[in-house]
């Protein structure tokens, strides 16, 4: 059974022990940031009445750590954990439309005249970032020339009362600001905070453009997904949202946003970026605050999955026998690929290796490995570079190739593609290529052959 709001999922996690409650008063100055990652992808941490920058303590909770566990994402599906990018994958392909509602829980209480800076538990997280920023809201924004919307998550630094600063990236929300701003008009935008974690999840899908991430997440829930119209303006957010920031992108300004910690655990630069007028904060009763830790479990998994997905669409349309594709921790879950590929001609690594680069820029390594090779356990993969791969014959280099802007090693986004063929050949010696394996070994009743007896030497 999928979990429908933030406060059904936080009910499972307290429920099977993993939720952690900090005790009241955790500084929003670090400390909170820090005692979520220390708890990374073992418990979400909630926070009662944290301490804010003032010196008082919120009202309002904050939460971390929600999906830190590929498992957990599975489990708010309701899926095993091997049928995670399927899942994801029909979501996004068989999308259903969002149901309208007069009403709705994130319109319990409305401010027309909020003060960011004390009214939301905001948290700074990394030691040079620039100031609090909002790291887990969906920046909801519609078409000016069509009106349909479009969901990302964008870091949003607090720079004053009522303003904050945001990074857009050449994506759909980039187009839509830029058809308004070249109008001389503002876009309307609302950022909703606290949802589920599969409406989290489907805000992270790569979709051609006017396609309303929002209908993904009603296609995971296996029901439309319920939306309330903005109290200020016309952009449509999750009705069970615990918090929803509305407001404007402002025409022609530009303002100082950054640095702040991004998931290559490196700091995205400062930079003249657009700024968000708010005008009104709309919440339940008694809200709670979801942030996420950049460069924590919840930040990457958010982005591998939905990526994972399209990826492995891609390449099977383009050779059926691919079975998975991984994006590896140790890449950053974006940079580092894994491909697990049912070889039927030779060749076809390479092939599969140059339709990944194509899939998502992002993707600077590519490694693929056969069949009986788990592309999810990183010593399985490289045991498979060692043994199966020779440099001379089945490593290429793509160099200057669009990548990543946050890659600190790339040169404004310009990267080199690195690609590794580590399958064996089809004419191979069968004896060579033979994994050792000692009889029995797999047999689950081999322990009871053990004592707990001490034996005397």
């Amino acid at each position: 059974m999928t979990c429908h709001t933030l406060r059904s999922w936080l009910d499972r996690l307290q429920a099977t022990d993993r939720l952690a409650v900090a005790r009241p008063g955790v500084s929003l100055d670090f400390t909170l940031a820090a005692l979520a990652k220390r708890w990374d992808a073992r418990k979400a941490v909630l926070f009662p009445e944290p301490l804010g920058f003032d010196g008082r303590r919120h009202e309002i909770p904050v939460v971390s750590g929600l999906v830190s566990d590929r498992g957990w994402i599975a489990e708010a599906m309701g899926v095993e954990p091997g049928a995670v990018l399927d899942r994801f994958r029909a979501a996004a392909e068989r999308p259903l439309p969002w149901q309208e509602v007069g009403d709705a829980p994130c319109r319990q209480h409305i401010d027309r005249s909020p003060d960011l800076t004390t009214a939301l538990p905001i948290p700074k997280h990394n030691a040079l970032d620039a100031g609090a920023y909002i790291s887990a809201g969906l920046v909801i924004a519609r078409n000016p020339k069509t009106g349909v919307q479009n969901v990302s998550i964008n870091r949003l630094q607090i720079t004053g009362p009522r303003r904050m600063g945001i990074l857009i990236l050449p994506r759909d929300l980039h187009h839509f600001f830029a058809a308004a701003e070249a109008a001389g008009e503002p876009l309307d935008v609302a950022v909703a905070v606290g949802v589920d974690p599969l409406t989290l999840l489907a805000s992270q899908a790569i979709l051609p453009i006017d396609h309303d991430e929002l209908e993904v997440a009603g296609a995971l829930h296996g029901a439309p997904l319920e939306v309330v119209k903005c109290a200020t303006n016309e952009v449509r957010v999750p009705a069970e949202a615990e918090i929803v920031i509305e407001g404007r992108l402002l025409p022609g300004v530009r303002e100082v946003e950054g640095p702040f910690g991004e998931f290559p655990q490196y700091y995205g630069p400062a930079g003249e970026n657009p700024a968000i007028e708010v005008t009104a904060v709309t919440t339940r009763a008694s809200p709670i605050f979801h942030t996420i830790v950049p460069a924590a479990m919840e930040h990457l998994l958010l982005g591998a999955i939905p990526r994972e997905a399209t990826i492995a669409a891609h390449l099977q349309r383009t050779c059926p026998t691919v079975l998975d594709v991984h994006l590896s921790r140790g890449g950053v879950c974006r940079y580092h690929l894994y491909v697990k590929l049912r070889k039927t001609q030779e060749g076809q690594g390479r092939n599969v290796i140059m339709a990944a680069f194509a899939a998502h820029a992002d993707v600077k390594q590519v490694t693929v490995v056969d069949e009986d090779v788990d592309v999810h356990d990183p010593t399985a993969v490289e045991w498979a570079v060692a043994t199966r791969f020779q440099a001379a014959r089945d490593l290429f280099v793509i160099p200057r190739a669009q990548g990543s802007k946050l890659d600190p090693s790339a040169d404004g986004g310009v990267s080199d593609k690195l690609g590794l063929d580590a399958t064996m050949p089809l004419d191979r010696d069968d004896f060579t290529y033979t994994v050792v394996h000692v009889p029995g070994e797999d047999d689950a009743g081999l322990d009871a052959l053990l004592t707990d007896r001490r034996y005397e030497f």
